[in-house]
């Protein structure tokens, strides 16, 4: 019962922790010119986004395996937030013009990897057991 919750907890953090990072990089244009004193700079740093990224992967790769040995077996979800973070690291495949389409690409790919995650959760059977007793 507490493991269900944990990984549902780590889903949905999962789910924000990437959201934020790609807010991050949608405002960061923005925010750049409009807060140069308040040391806006801070948060375009490589190794800032690269934190963000590590944080949301590991967090991403704990609540699907969770999702995965507990209920439902599909590796399509790990699948997904891999090549997301495959995409977002190396944001600059294309160059620097395209940065913000892989970044998109690549975080709505690891958002996408928690929402399944969700949904495949909830169409299992062990996992409606579960709740039911909740």
């Amino acid at each position: 019962m507490m493991v269900k919750q944990t990984k549902r907890v780590m889903d949905r953090v999962g789910i924000w922790t990437s959201s934020l990072c790609a807010l991050h990089c949608l405002l960061l244009p923005i925010l750049i010119p409009i807060l140069p004193f308040v040391s806006a700079a801070f948060f375009a740093q490589d190794w800032f986004e690269k934190m963000i990224l590590s944080l949301s992967m590991i967090i991403g790769f704990w609540a699907l395996l969770a999702g995965f040995y507990r209920y439902h077996r599909q590796l399509y979800p790990l699948y997904s937030l891999l090549l997301g973070g495959l995409i977002y690291w190396n944001k600059d495949m294309f160059g620097e013009a395209y940065e913000p389409f892989t970044i998109a690409i690549g975080a709505m790919l690891i958002v996408a990897a928690h929402v399944v995650n969700i949904k495949l959760c909830k169409s299992c059977s062990e996992c409606h057991s579960c709740e039911s007793e909740s």
